[in-house]
């Protein structure tokens, strides 16, 4: 006879593909007001989410109607420069490093929490945090980070106290419907295989879809059913590689769904994708139906 799963671990099972949803992602720049004009000029109208309250950093954020948003983190104006040595957006701050790290709001963090160290997947005790929106609304909530760094690889775990759309829709509603959402998270990673394996032990997942793409640089890995697209440097002298020995494993673009794909640049996995603006932004961005 086949050995049983545990009951508790049947439970998680449902949950572990739907836990990826995006609940953010994060790009990172030295100056707020010049990532706000740049993804203004990409036609991604923003809104102005205030400072953080570690005394470091300030955001802008894209939302957009699946509940998930786009946020440009930067150094507040009158940073105490403790507290940005101390933040881990340091290094991506002050290199304008574009995409940095990723979020995921599963329906019961303490739970996810259990299930991926359950699966040997280190995550930290949640840490409270918040900030106070320009109009003084207050926002409060807790994170919990996955594996090594801030929602680089592995997202990081967030839940709200305050009402979550108080968070993602600072004016009420989406700041753009001309997209979804955030559809994918590419992912730099070193070995392929190797991050491969890493989210197949942590969520459970299939055998991925893998392609290249040379214009971009990179062999890919997707997971059918999720975010999560895996990116090696196809060769050494890949834009990646720089990136990577830069900044290590954490995400390298974002891409959008529901847009209009005007001139595809690629078909990732059946799937034409175009990129936004990379010379305005200085990242990539891009778009899928």
């Amino acid at each position: 006879m086949g050995r049983c799963l545990p009951i508790a671990l049947l439970a998680w099972l449902p949950a572990m593909t739907a836990d990826l949803k995006v609940d953010h992602a994060t790009a990172a720049g030295r100056d707020l007001r010049a990532m706000e004009r740049a993804i203004q000029a990409a036609g991604m109208p923003y809104e102005y989410g205030g400072p953080h309250a570690n005394h470091a950093t300030e955001m802008a954020l894209i939302s957009f109607p699946d509940g998930s948003y786009l946020e440009l983190i930067a150094i507040q104006p009158q940073a105490e420069p403790a507290a940005v040595a101390a933040t881990p957006w340091q290094k991506c701050m002050e290199g304008n490093a574009g995409p940095c790290a990723w979020a995921v709001r599963p329906m019961d963090l303490s739970a996810e929490a259990a299930r991926l160290k359950a699966a040997a997947v280190p995550v930290t005790p949640p840490a409270r945090n918040g900030r106070k929106r320009p109009d003084g609304v207050q926002l409060d909530w807790e994170t919990a980070q996955v594996g090594a760094g801030n929602g680089n690889f592995f997202p990081f775990l967030i839940r709200d106290f305050t009402p979550r759309d108080r968070r993602a829709y600072p004016g009420g509603k989406p700041t753009t419907a001309n997209f979804t959402g955030i559809a994918k998270v590419v992912l730099a990673v070193r070995d392929l295989d190797g991050a491969i394996a890493r989210y197949e032990r942590a969520y459970a997942l299939p055998a991925p879809q893998k392609q290249d793409d040379s214009t971009f640089g990179a062999k890919l890995a997707w997971f059918p059913g999720t975010p999560v697209v895996l990116a090696a440097p196809a060769s050494p002298q890949s834009w990646l590689t720089e990136r990577l020995d830069r900044y290590g494993e954490m995400p390298c673009a974002f891409i959008l769904g529901g847009g209009k794909v005007m001139r595809a640049a690629a078909n990732w996995f059946g799937t034409p994708i175009s990129w936004l603006a990379s010379d305005t932004l200085g990242w990539r961005l891009g778009v899928e139906p």
